[in-house]
């Protein structure tokens, strides 16, 4: 395949480029081994934002997995991948934001010093994945909802250190359960824009086939 500047690019050709796969590997990587990480720390500290952000990452790691599945493939393929994408981020968040409520109502008092620690190291991975991703954000549906993702992520990760100081200087569980709802509702808001752009691309991939076929 001919090389291209990033400028000239289109779409497939960026997609199925080797620094576009290498960038995901690393992504899948990192989000996956995080997941783990933040899954255990977050039942074991009692904190709802660490098993949110948790979410996110085995949320992410496989909407990296379907990406490098798709990567090359014509645009009605991305499209869809992404409106898989959209929808499970919808999920994802919805889950969230119940388990808001579930905590809530417990009265559940998560430990700061563990929230803080594994936040610092989450915050780490998840801006080098966003920087790494940051020249592909404009690309199409399936491509920008890579970069939505590790942005969120990164946005959450600070919300989830701001929630550990909060949780430290006022003794109760709040702050936790806050940030905890921000991160549902940017997960919400993350997936609206993913399956709106794919549903466009959709549509505009029938019309091509139908003017095709007149």
């Amino acid at each position: 395949m001919a090389c291209c500047s990033n400028d000239t690019c289109t779409d497939t050709q960026r997609l199925d480029s080797p620094g576009w796969r290498r960038t995901l590997w690393i992504a899948l990587a990192v989000n996956a081994g995080f997941f783990f990480i933040e899954i255990a720390a977050g039942a074991a500290a009692g904190s709802t934002s660490l098993q949110a952000d948790a979410l996110d990452f085995l949320g992410d790691a496989a909407n990296y997995a379907v990406s490098l599945g798709v990567a090359g493939m014509a645009l009605v393929w991305r499209a869809r991948a992404a409106l898989v994408k959209g929808a499970t981020l919808l999920a994802l968040a919805l889950w969230v934001l119940g388990s808001v409520i579930w905590h809530a109502w417990a009265g559940t008092l998560p430990e700061a010093d563990v929230m803080g620690i594994v936040g610092v190291a989450a915050l780490v991975a998840n801006a080098s994945i966003a920087l790494m991703l940051f020249r592909y954000r404009g690309g199409d549906a399936n491509m920008r909802s890579v970069w939505i993702c590790s942005r969120n992520d990164a946005i959450g990760n600070l919300a989830v250190l701001a929630a550990a100081a909060g949780v430290f200087g006022t003794g109760t569980g709040w702050p936790d359960l806050i940030v905890a709802a921000i991160i549902g509702l940017l997960g919400l808001t993350g997936g609206v824009q993913i399956v709106r752009q794919a549903l466009g691309e959709l549509r505009e991939s029938a019309q091509g086939s139908l003017a095709a076929a007149e």
